[in-house]
């Protein structure tokens, strides 16, 4: 895909049923330096307008549409190969972890909060925009050979981390759904970087990261949690285990290359 270098490279499909709320969010694209806006009011045109997408495309979706949520929406483009990689914002005044966990697990750009400002919804776009053109900000002489383990129950997410490892020039991946599938494998092969979720079926990330640091012959290898989790005694916890690091869902790719530039060079 080509570079994309600016806002005004972006091509947003808007997915609003609210007349007056897409006009708003036009408005504050528009003085964002976006130029090129389509607006839909459902799912389903938004699915058939994402048929012609195209470099730099971007969906801005609201949560509730009258034919599906929007969490129904993000997990339709993540099935689609074809869309899997366009970056999804999701604009919403809902606050319930229940509700919104879908679009953190999906590997969302952002969640901007109803009633949000400009400037939120410019970090928005720019953290898409991020997402479309990593910059190269991890130089290591060696990065091609690396071995990182991706660990996440949520398919969506290890295709999100697949993708931003492989433009890093990571291409020794490996995948596992959860923590004791990954002690399997962490007790057979060598990485220099495990990468995990919190919340996992079987073992979750804080039992995972306590038997690197205590029982793996590996236990010294750098641990990046990231996490939709919001309690902080489960958090601190993890800390306590020997996480290296801990980015929140939904992440901006920035932040997840510069956590992962820290705890290799460390």
């Amino acid at each position: 895909m080509a570079l994309t270098t600016s806002l005004a490279d972006l091509v947003v499909l808007l997915v609003e049923p609210s007349q007056m709320q897409a006009h708003l969010v036009e408005r504050m694209l528009t003085n964002q330096g976006v130029r090129r806006i389509t607006i839909v009011a459902n799912g389903s045109a938004a699915l058939t307008a994402l048929q012609d997408a195209t470099d730099g495309q971007v969906v801005i979706s609201s949560l509730y549409l009258p034919d599906m949520a929007g969490t129904e929406l993000v997990a339709a483009m993540r099935d689609d190969p074809a869309l899997e990689s366009v970056p999804f914002i999701l604009v919403s005044s809902e606050t319930r972890p229940q509700v919104l966990e879908p679009v953190r697990q999906s590997g969302a750009c952002a969640i901007v909060a109803k009633p949000f400002t400009e400037q939120q919804l410019s970090r928005a776009l720019y953290a898409a925009a991020d997402y479309l053109n990593p910059p190269q900000d991890i130089d290591l002489a060696e990065i091609e050979g690396l071995r990182v383990l991706v660990v996440d129950d949520s398919l969506a997410s290890r295709h999100h981390l697949r993708r931003l490892l492989e433009e890093l020039g990571i291409e020794r991946i490996t995948e596992c759904v959860d923590g004791r599938q990954a002690v399997a494998v962490l007790q057979e092969s060598m990485f220099d970087l495990v990468i995990t979720d919190y919340n996992m079926p079987e073992m979750d990330g804080r039992e995972l990261t306590e038997y690197i640091r205590t029982q793996s012959w590996q236990a010294e290898v750098p641990v990046l949690m990231v996490t939709s989790e919001q309690n902080m005694g489960r958090l601190a916890a993890v800390e306590r285990a020997g996480v290296s690091a801990i980015c929140d869902k939904p992440f901006e790719a920035s932040s997840i290359r510069r956590l992962i530039s820290d705890a290799l060079q460390r």
